[in-house]
């Protein structure tokens, strides 16, 4: 069988991604790499075929117990002999497994780091006729990766024991010193890397103030009935208030965070999983062991710490190339929060992780495409503007803005430098809170003069002066505003400044991500499918992706194929579902064309 063929018939896909196959005949000719694709860019792929094509068992290395059965799931769908060994098995099961492997029966086998370093797994994987080894999340081996995992640096024994095995690394994390750290360790050449391009077109980027931040992503949500989402929180508390308000408004949402026992997270990961819950509100913990191809949104509820986190996390919406939506609120109490955490971090790497911060703080503020900004920083040159991003939809317009600056860095003058952002704004729209009132900041001759602007506007124009070093924001004085060189300039007329008019949520969220018209046309359709699908997982006890994806779904809803032929013409329809699950979806295509 060709890698063409096997695509096809275990896949249901007639072409590959970018590089796919370059790098299955790479690691057929026998040879490793190191296989750097974003999250959601097809790196499972790259080995599982040549598992199928080879002679023997692929060892996959997998860091978590759910990703193994998720993947595991997936291949036994598309009718691939597969199989891992963990903690969760019983002794039964899991000498079941070890003699499916000896008869040479398992294409491929899923195992942990931790379980690979014990002597009777490397007695086992001595015995086995080995095709290849497969190390999942290969970040995890460097120290400087966020998923740090020591017992993955034990991987290296692999390279003496099995020195003529080709091995194959891949992770979605683009730094650079990773790379070169999990080369080292692995042994691998600089020259057998393969760098695909971080682009994921389908997935919608936008930025919005972090003022009132529930209350926009009730707005966010009411456009997206029933959609799997995350939204990543910076504290554990922060995750549990928001996943109870989002329960007290109806929605099945939870929480999830380190903190949390471990059954109790395995128990919200996989009613995440089967579509149980629509919403995890969660830390950084949550993700890595997520392989959910139907995920329609993410939404950061804090700036992330850098980009190369914040690029993962949303990479795990539209992972099967269905349109997705991503949102990042932001504010300087999110900065400060960061400050605060990378002080206490050791000192050798408090540089290199200021320097990130401000990375992504940059691209929070930006005015030009943000997905320019974001291959820009993994290296690449885009041809143009995405048009699929919140600037790109909503081009700024630009205004005079010296008297709104001269107005609000007057009010910092006359108040000592002694206010932050909130009592500005209150000082300029002439409230009388108790705050202003006791210290006097209703007598200053610039109360008042910003009643005409709105609170919400106020803050943003506050921010684009922050951003531009018209004025600076002390961080370790109550957040308190302080004058510069600049601001001086402004305020004696020296300078004119230019301000970008605040876009509106409300029209923000007209244009981000609407449907396409395919999906639109075939929305009713798409649903019936999904609720057969739900249906269907629900028997055979697998996730509904697992049956078949959204963008799977979505063309079924659009085409509408008539019989089995027409199906396998279905991108995500392989020979095996086919015989599964095709003559139940054909029904209900039918069923809805006698209807219209």
């Amino acid at each position: 069988m060709k890698k063409q063929e096997a695509l096809k018939k275990y896949f249901g896909y007639e072409t590959f991604y970018p590089l796919q196959s370059e790098i299955i005949d790479h690691v057929l000719s026998g040879k490793d790499a190191l296989v750097l694709m974003p999250t959601g860019g097809g790196k499972s792929i790259c080995f599982q075929i040549p598992a199928l094509l080879k002679e023997g068992t692929a060892v996959v290395v997998s860091p978590l117990i759910a990703l193994m059965k998720d993947q595991v799931d997936a291949l036994k769908a598309n009718g691939i002999a597969a199989a891992f060994l963990n903690s969760t098995q019983t002794e039964d099961e899991n000498t079941g497994i070890v003699g499916l492997c000896l008869q040479n029966r398992i294409k491929l086998l899923y195992i942990s780091p931790e379980r690979l370093a014990a002597a009777s797994t490397i007695g086992l994987l001595q015995k086995l006729r080995i095709s290849l080894f497969a190390v999942d999340e290969a970040h995890c081996i460097s120290a400087w990766g966020h998923d740090f995992r020591p017992d993955y640096m034990k991987l290296n024994s692999l390279r003496k024991k099995f020195p003529h095995i080709p091995l194959i690394a891949l992770t979605a994390t683009a730094d650079r010193v990773i790379r070169n750290d999990i080369m080292r360790q692995l042994t691998i050449p600089e020259e057998f890397q393969f760098i695909t391009s971080f682009d994921r077109p389908n997935i919608s980027l936008a930025v919005y103030s972090g003022r009132k931040r529930f209350e926009q992503i009730l707005r966010f949500l009411s456009r997206r009935k029933n959609q799997p989402g995350i939204i990543y929180c910076l504290s554990r508390r922060m995750t549990e208030n928001i996943a109870a308000k989002l329960c007290d408004r109806g929605y099945r949402a939870a929480y999830y965070h380190a903190g949390m026992d471990n059954g109790d997270r395995s128990k919200i990961q996989d009613a995440f999983i089967r579509d149980k819950i629509q919403i995890v509100c969660a830390t950084i913990a949550f993700g890595l062991g997520i392989d959910k191809s139907n995920i329609r949104w993410i939404v950061h509820y804090n700036l992330p710490k850098n980009i190369e986190s914040y690029y993962q996390e949303i990479g795990r919406a539209g992972r099967d190339g269905a349109p997705a939506d991503t949102v990042l609120f932001y504010s300087y109490a999110d900065v400060k929060t960061h400050h605060d955490m990378i002080s206490d971090a050791p000192a050798q790497r408090q540089e290199l992780l200021w320097a990130k911060l401000e990375r992504i703080k940059s691209y929070a503020e930006a005015e030009i495409c943000r997905r320019r900004i974001l291959l820009s920083y993994f290296n690449e040159q885009p041809q143009g503007d995405c048009g699929n991003c919140d600037v790109c939809k909503n081009p700024p317009q630009r205004i005079n803005g010296t008297i709104i600056a001269q107005k609000a860095l007057s009010a910092v003058a006359r108040t000592g430098q002694k206010i932050n952002i909130a009592t500005l704004i209150g000082i300029l729209r002439g409230s009388h809170n108790k705050h202003i009132l006791e210290n006097g900041y209703d007598r200053i001759k610039t109360f008042g003069v910003g009643r005409d602007i709105t609170s919400a506007e106020w803050e943003d124009y506050i921010f684009q002066l922050l951003n531009s070093g018209f004025v600076d924001i002390a961080y370790d004085d109550a957040y308190s505003l302080k004058l510069n060189d600049l601001s001086r300039k402004i305020l004696q007329a020296q300078m004119d400044v230019l301000l970008t008019k605040p876009v509106q949520f409300e029209k923000k969220l007209e244009t981000i991500a609407a449907l396409p018209q395919k999906q639109a046309v075939a929305d009713e359709l798409f649903e019936r499918l999904r609720a057969l699908r739900k249906a269907l997982a629900d028997e055979n006890n697998v996730p509904a992706y697992v049956v078949f994806s959204d963008k799977t779904l979505l063309e079924m809803a659009a085409v509408r194929p008539r019989d089995a032929i027409e199906m396998l013409g279905i991108n995500g329809v392989g020979e095996h579902k086919l015989s599964l699950y095709g003559e139940e979806f054909l029904h209900e295509i039918r069923l809805y064309a006698n209807k219209y």
